[in-house]
């Protein structure tokens, strides 16, 4: 079985995120174990006997932490990312999503970290680099694709020398706004062979969506603060099948499967050898 461990990092504020993550990670049964690691409210940091780590987003200013929580997890970043470099053909894969991934690109100083002017909110286009066109985890998608993207947060200025460095790609962008004279923000990185971070959420199910979305209070609010337009969007972006669907269906089961592939031929090869 490959072990795979979920990385909460929602500090105990309620979201559809963890559960979208689990679920999807569920799909996998006949394969996998699993169990969720609250790292922010309980300081709970996996070992390194998981193979897979799918580390949520999560609330909050991406570059601060306790203290306590923060530096186990950037520990464990590290713990991974030498294991992978150790010359041990069985490697750790990390899945790197919204607040993770920031944190993580700050960790590796790949680039900046900066706060938006206002919060981006709903379902929105996003484009492939020359890069993201070959990249496995977005084979099937389109050009544009859609993703849920909720953030205060965002990651502008890629350090070129850095990322060359550890060898990591750009592979998605922000949708090009021709009208507002701003930096496109990055919106997924490959990081490696076996770890991938997304500014977006690939997990977001668009039914549990729809379901929120449509609750009076929460439409209400939209409506409000994003505006009628913006919220008829978004519930049309959810209904079609080849938007919001297909990312779901795609990007993080994608990632499963070839982390699970991999695994197992590695154990196969280690097997032979014993």
């Amino acid at each position: 079985m490959v072990r795979v461990a979920v990385l909460d990092m929602n500090n105990s504020v309620p979201n559809l995120g963890l559960g979208n993550i689990v679920e999807i990670v569920k799909e996998f049964k006949e394969e996998v174990e699993w169990q969720v690691f609250d790292i922010r409210s309980k300081n709970e940091i996996p070992d390194l006997s998981w193979d897979v780590y799918i580390s949520s987003g999560g609330p909050g200013d991406p570059l601060e932490g306790d203290g306590v929580w923060d530096v186990a997890y950037y520990d464990l970043i590290d713990k991974i990312w030498q294991h992978n470099l150790s010359g041990n053909p069985m490697k750790k894969f990390a899945f790197l999503i919204c607040h993770s991934f920031q944190m993580v690109t700050n960790h590796f100083q790949i680039a900046e970290i900066q706060p938006r002017r206002s919060m981006s909110f709903g379902t929105f286009p996003v484009h492939k680099t020359e890069d993201g066109e070959t990249e496995l985890y977005l084979d099937g998608l389109s050009d544009p694709f859609y993703v849920a993207d909720f953030r205060h947060w965002q990651v502008l200025k890629p350090n070129v020398e850095a990322i060359e460095a550890i060898g990591a790609k750009i592979v998605v962008l922000e949708k090009i706004r021709p009208h507002v004279q701003l930096e496109r923000a990055i919106m997924a990185v490959r990081f490696s062979e076996e770890i991938f971070g997304t500014q977006f959420h690939p997990e977001a199910d668009p039914v549990g969506m729809l379901q929120r979305f449509r609750e009076v209070d929460k439409e209400l609010h939209i409506i409000e603060t994003y505006g009628e337009e913006k919220y008829k969007g978004m519930i049309d972006d959810l209904h079609d099948p080849d938007k919001m669907a297909l990312t779901h269906d795609t990007v993080l089961p994608t990632f499963m499967r070839d982390a699970i592939r991999k695994i197992n031929k590695a154990k196969a090869v280690e097997m032979q050898l014993v």
